[in-house]
């Protein structure tokens, strides 16, 4: 048969695509082993062999533009054939018709075999057309001759507040109500939407190139009538990246690589789920090294350790000259490090990490407070559909780092009298998470946390650093969501979450938050 070489060559060009194509998609996420931008993930692709794989495409596509040209003359001279056989067959079944052709004609078996056979060919065809077009599409144009990726998600969030809160659309913190405030709100807003930027680069010395950066649209408002749905976009995080088989190096802005886990909800996107109630987080700059290390066929341990931007959460005092942070004032950066074991377990990965982290700060006149904190995170898979993580924190003057309420120091005077002694604020916290995965497009996730500044410290001084009418001395958030994602790039999710604020000797504040999330991932 004629088409059946060209139709094993299609098949094996197909394939070639098929691979490449599955093996380019890149991941998103946070933590260093990329657990993942985001359980909603897709898998990154390896780099090493991209040039060359690119020109045999190129080649690949050139000769399958050749075959269609080829199959469609076929197709065009098999249904002639086709016509006149049945032409032939429709004069010999007419009664009285003595017409003798000087060939038999193809029976019935023939014609219906020469039919099957082309709607073969076209259905090949068409697969050759779609595999040609996805290749011709137009992609994101970059300035070098690397593929650029344009990612991110349009993120619309609708929600009810029952209490008052700090911020209306993610809220981490319940307030006392105020003269003018109300006791409830309801609103929506898309400043949560989320844009990155993906880049592939050459092969230097062994090791891939990649960078990426992140924005979303929770930097502030503009002053202008319902300026609260307009949003600015801010820089979320951005890194470079050199990959080897087990070595990484990464420079730029990203999460704190020592507290990678955090809770799961599209809710709030802007700051992690459950933020200043025991999850630490910010976006720092650093400059890291990973390293892994296989223990068996199904175990190994990762080091991780870096040097980062010494962050103490100051306000900026001007919106447009960088003044030095009292971290940065110290002239020296901060230090972190993590080790982590992780273990497959029939498919799935159980992961047990240690990480540690100091800063110092410079309070002026010669008072420096040392940051630092202690950290243990857990992912365990229990069984098939169930999945615990939980993550844990013991440290110092963490205000930069989302710990202690955001409140890193005290004091027992005036700052401006250099006798006065500047404390760091000692805070324990935690969170932890029960995922149930009801299928692989439906989870459920409940998840509890806690930040707890020492009263005691809070108790004993004068002042705080913290930008809050009193000092607060705990919070606790609880959340329980469900997350539909019936495709890839379509998501659903509803949320409550309850939060309850204590301030320094007096009574607790609570809050009551409903939130429905609808996301289009691209």
């Amino acid at each position: 048969m004629r088409g059946t070489p060209w139709v094993k060559h299609l098949l094996g060009t197909g394939a070639l695509l098929g691979a490449l194509l599955a093996q380019a998609k890149p991941a998103r996420g946070q933590s260093a082993e990329q657990p993942q931008k985001k359980d909603i993930a897709i898998p990154g692709a390896p780099l090493q062999q991209l040039e060359a794989q690119v020109q045999e495409l190129h080649a690949q596509v050139q000769d399958l533009r050749a075959q269609q040209e080829s199959a469609r003359e076929e197709s065009a001279e098999l249904r002639k054939e086709l016509d006149a056989a049945k032409s032939q067959l429709a004069a010999l079944s007419t009664p009285g018709n003595t017409i003798q052709p000087v060939q038999a004609p193809p029976g019935p078996g023939a014609a219906e075999a020469m039919e099957q056979r082309i709607s073969k060919l076209e259905e090949n065809q068409q697969l050759a057309d779609s595999k040609t077009a996805e290749q011709s599409q137009t992609k994101v144009e970059s300035g070098s001759k690397y593929r650029v990726r344009l990612s991110g998600m349009i993120l619309f969030n609708m929600f009810e507040n029952r209490g008052t809160v700090d911020n209306v659309d993610f809220p981490q913190l319940a307030e006392e109500p105020g003269l003018l405030s109300s006791s409830g709100s309801f609103g929506g807003s898309l400043r949560q939407s989320q844009i990155g930027i993906q880049a592939f680069g050459p092969t230097i010395g062994g090791a891939r190139t990649s960078g990426d950066i992140q924005f979303d649209f929770a930097g502030g408002f503009p002053e202008t009538p319902n300026g609260e749905t307009f949003g600015i976009m801010r820089l979320r995080t951005g890194t470079i990246r050199l990959d080897w088989p087990n070595t990484s190096v990464v420079a730029g802005q990203d999460t704190l690589f020592f507290a990678p886990l955090t809770p799961t909800s599209i809710a709030t996107m802007a700051v992690p789920a459950l933020a200043y109630s025991g999850n630490l987080w910010s976006w720092t700059p650093q400059l890291r090294l990973e390293h892994k290390f296989s223990v068996s066929e199904s175990s190994s341990v990762s080091v991780q350790g870096g040097i980062l931007d010494s962050l103490s959460g100051d306000i900026p005092p001007s919106g447009i000259y960088r003044i030095p942070s009292l971290g940065e004032s110290s002239g020296q950066p901060a230090y972190a490090a993590r080790v982590s074991w992780a273990q497959n377990l029939n498919g799935q990965k159980l992961t047990l990490g240690a990480g540690g982290y100091y800063g110092r700060q410079d309070w002026g006149y010669g008072r420096s407070v040392d940051s630092w904190v202690g950290t243990v995170d857990v992912s365990v898979p229990l069984g098939k559909w169930l999945e615990f993580t939980s993550t844990f924190y013991r440290g110092r003057a963490l205000g930069g780092l989302g710990g202690g309420i955001g409140q890193d120091g005290v004091w027992n005077g005036s700052l401006l009298d250099p006798a006065t002694q500047v404390y760091g604020l000692d805070a324990v916290g935690g969170w932890a998470q029960l995922k149930y995965k009801a299928t692989s497009k439906l989870q459920f996730n409940g998840a509890f946390g806690q930040d707890n500044p020492y009263a005691g410290d809070l108790r004993q001084n004068d002042g705080y650093a913290n930008y809050y009418p009193e000092p607060l001395s705990k919070n606790q958030g609880g959340l329980v969501n469900f997350i539909y994602q019936p495709r890839s790039d379509i998501v659903f999710s509803l949320e409550y979450r309850r939060l309850k604020t204590f301030t320094l000797d007096s009574s607790a504040n609570s809050a009551n938050m409903v939130n429905m999330s609808v996301g289009y991932i691209f």
